[in-house]
């Protein structure tokens, strides 16, 4: 008989056996620097002992041990106590602002001091004590009061451009007996300088290079290095928040009311806590780890250009749906086509003339609102700006109409999400790009096309669904 074997059961790893100890991965490694720096320090002792000895061999163990495991200790746990200790800290690190109290009550400091050096009077030495101690002890204070402090906010999840909007701020105490006086959430601090860098970026090559787009006879895509400026983050918070007093263990809340002046990505990667407690000698920020981004959408309200453009998009829109079908959309005079069951008699007797009830058809009001996003350079900024504001307005007025609405744009997938179509907006920068013209297809959707191209490049099937908006030149047949 073959015995069978037995498997031994594994030996619990010194993890475990520590982290039942209640002692942290950090804690372990510092006991561990602190034993082999131990030995380190003994074998080098040692080895000092066994030279003077007259040990050469001694010395030599004693001495490469001594520097074998300072090096281990060096490359395996100083590496790692400094990731977990020295950035939490960097992450929230304090902030020191000396205010104006706090230059004058130290210039009073040093005068004192230095008319006590130039005296001897021991009641002066006493008085520079006295006040150097006030402002230790405005130190310690003021780290107290924030350190025990936690900060959340809330960003509404829909945001546009130049309309305000309700940001929520909570602040608690975490501290079981210590109360917080006089704190303020501030912006974090930031560098207001942008930066210029080279960017690879997708263009298209042609020849001949002087000619139109359209005139091309080759046209291949190709990419180019562009330098790029890129601008500096727009902060989320403008101002300050003020709160008092937060009593021990309490949550205060306030709701800031935040408007931002344009479209685009604004967002904080910290927030600040900021105390000037207990003498308004220093203003002590503690940084709070907090990122929060916002996707500020264009602005949505009839601008003039919307107000000039969308009677013409509604009316040829409307004409384009005219057919039969339950919603009444106007009454006109009878044709020989027409049939006798739609006879308006009412509207007949009342003007001596035959009239009928023509209806469209609930089926047919499919409208595709369509952003040719054009090349760098094409557009000047401030008509770029107007063109996604344009898009932006009409998108959201057919958005609350009884429209079955979708939008297509270059980089962007064919949606029917009106905020997907804002939050693409929202970003959107001149890139160079395929023309939209080339992805669409003739449907039953009646397009309005924001574009800056010539409208003689769109397919002749398309351009009969088609109502298109030439930036800065109004619409193009």
């Amino acid at each position: 008989m073959i015995p069978e074997r037995t498997q031994k059961s594994p030996q619990p790893s010194a993890a475990p056996r520590f982290a039942r100890l209640g002692l942290s991965q950090v804690w372990v490694r510092f006991l561990f620097a602190i034993v082999g720096l131990t030995l380190a320090f003994g074998a080098a002792l040692f080895s000092t002992v066994s030279r003077e000895a007259g040990s050469v061999w001694g010395t030599i163990i004693l001495a490469s041990a001594a520097l074998l495991l300072a090096t281990f200790v060096g490359l395996t746990t100083v590496p790692y106590l400094a990731r977990r200790v020295v950035a939490t800290r960097v992450r929230e690190a304090m902030d020191y602002d000396v205010t104006r109290a706090g230059m004058i009550y130290i210039l009073i400091s040093v005068v004192i001091g230095i008319a006590a050096i130039n005296t001897g009077n021991n009641l002066l030495y006493v008085v520079v004590a006295a006040l150097l101690s006030a402002i230790l002890v405005s130190g310690i204070a003021s780290a107290l009061v924030l350190r025990s402090l936690t900060l959340d906010v809330h960003l509404p999840e829909h945001v546009f451009a130049a309309r305000p909007m309700v940001a929520r701020l909570l602040l608690r105490n975490a501290s079981a007996w210590l109360p917080s006086f006089s704190v303020r959430v501030v912006p974090a601090k930031r560098k207001a300088e942008s930066k210029a860098r080279w960017r690879w970026e997708a263009s298209t090559f042609g020849l001949p290079r002087n000619r139109a787009p359209q005139n091309q006879w080759l046209r291949l895509p190709d990419r180019r290095l562009r330098r790029v400026r890129e601008e500096a983050e727009k902060p989320i918070l403008q101002e300050s928040v003020y709160f008092p007093f937060l009593a021990p263990g309490q949550e205060l809340r306030a709701d800031l009311e935040i408007s931002f002046p344009a479209r685009g990505r604004y967002c904080e990667k910290n927030f600040g806590l900021a105390t000037r407690f207990p003498f308004s000698f220093l203003m002590k920020t503690r940084r709070i780890n907090l990122a929060r981004e916002v996707i500020v959408y264009p602005v949505v309200e009839p601008a003039e250009q919307f107000l000039e453009v969308l009677p013409m998009v509604t009316g040829e829109f409307e004409t384009f749906v005219r057919g039969r079908g339950n919603d009444l959309y106007l009454i006109r005079d009878y044709m020989p086509d027409d049939s006798a069951r739609h006879v308006d008699w009412k509207a007949t007797a009342r003007t001596g003339s035959l009239k009928v009830r023509e209806f469209s058809r609930e089926d047919e009001r499919k409208l595709r609102i369509v952003f040719d996003n054009p090349a760098p350079g094409v557009l000047p900024p401030v008509v770029y700006e107007r063109a996604v504001r344009l898009a932006a307005s009409l998108g959201w007025h057919f958005h609350h109409e009884d429209v079955e609405v979708s939008f297509v744009a270059p980089g962007l997938e064919p949606t029917e999400d009106v905020f997907t179509f804002l939050q693409y907006l929202a970003l959107v920068e001149p890139q160079e790009a395929t023309p939209v013209f080339g992805r669409l297809r003739a449907t039953e959707d009646y397009n309005v096309i924001v574009t800056a191209r010539d409208a003689a490049e769109m397919p002749a099937a398309l351009a009969a669904r088609s109502y298109v908006i030439s930036l800065g030149a109004g619409r193009r047949a």
